[in-house]
């Protein structure tokens, strides 16, 4: 049976009413997502406080659940670890062997660099981590590619603290709520951190892809020197993160530089160190000026009298 042509609702004034506050919540609700759209486009920090007060909100059950998905990931890593024993056995002790090498090697290293500042004057050591929290989420698939960790302002946390684990740098921190804070990752296509190749320095940049994998650029272009394997480490340069600090590893080579796989996977991170700016100390120029002294003060060690 064919539709009637009149849909009107008819002398109910009821109907009328429904019909009426319907097509006006529908046109409040375009209107209301297109202004949302421009602020978010024109104004990306005008919802700050709102998403940190709602990842304040979230933490609790976002710890749990990051609990419970590390403990599903260490059961199915013991499960495939059970069937590759023996092979990883074996190329375990083949690796533990050469790095036995390697260590002494270092060890060397780090004994003449000690002996060297030394006589230098100089002296290095690590910050004191701010915090040592959770990494409760993080983005999986998404062209931005953020995370929140359990820490907020009631632990001495601040916007632009860079974020590390055990393997490598995560990312910075990009807004701070009480009790927890977003942090911009560097696999983020806004990220870019000047790094430099572990072994001989070679500088460059590295710049997020949105996809889980980071572009290392070049700053010298001419003929490309990274290898597949090469180790990157930021450089220090311009501050914010502080040199020495491992971040990714060459997985392919481009035409200006390489695609590098990042060291800190946040999906395997459980937890994360919060560390202080790094700001680059000014060198000290010793004083090579000496006080004039006349004839008779040189020889004697006392003042030439007044005559």
């Amino acid at each position: 049976m064919a539709p009637p042509l009149n849909r009107r609702s008819g002398h109910s004034r009821r109907a009328q009413y429904n019909s009426f506050f319907t097509y006006a919540a529908g046109v409040a609700g375009v209107l209301l997502g297109a202004a949302l759209l421009v602020v978010s486009i024109f104004g990306p920090s005008v919802f700050s406080g709102a998403r940190a007060l709602a990842a304040d909100a979230v933490a609790p059950v976002s710890g749990g659940a990051a609990r419970t998905r590390h403990a599903g990931q260490d059961i199915f890593e013991t499960i495939a670890g059970y069937f590759k024993a023996g092979a990883s056995h074996a190329k375990l002790e083949r690796e533990v062997k050469e790095a036995r090498v390697r260590l002494a090697e270092a060890e060397a290293v780090r004994e003449e660099n000690r002996r060297l500042k030394g006589l230098l004057g100089l002296e290095q050591r690590d910050p004191p981590p701010v915090a040592v929290t959770r990494m409760t989420s993080s983005t999986a698939a998404s062209i931005r590619r953020f995370a929140t960790i359990g820490a907020g302002r009631t632990s001495g946390i601040e916007k632009g603290m860079p974020v590390r684990s055990t393997m490598g740098l995560v990312g910075r921190v990009l807004e701070v709520g009480i009790t927890s804070s977003r942090v911009l990752l560097v696999t983020d296509t806004e990220s870019l951190v000047p790094v430099r190749r572990a072994t001989d320095g070679v500088p460059a940049f590295a710049q997020g892809k949105g996809d889980g994998t980071i572009q290392i650029r070049l700053i010298n272009l001419g003929i490309n020197p990274l290898k597949k394997g090469d180790i990157m480490v930021t450089s220090g340069s311009g501050g914010l993160y502080r040199p020495g600090v491992a971040m990714a590893i060459v997985t392919s080579l481009t035409r200006d530089g390489a695609i590098a796989r990042v060291l800190g996977n946040p999906s395997h991170a459980e937890y994360v160190i919060v560390e202080k700016t790094w700001a680059p100390e000014p060198p000290v120029v010793p004083s090579n000026r000496e006080e004039p002294t006349s004839p008779g003060a040189a020889s004697t060690g006392q003042p030439e009298p007044e005559t």
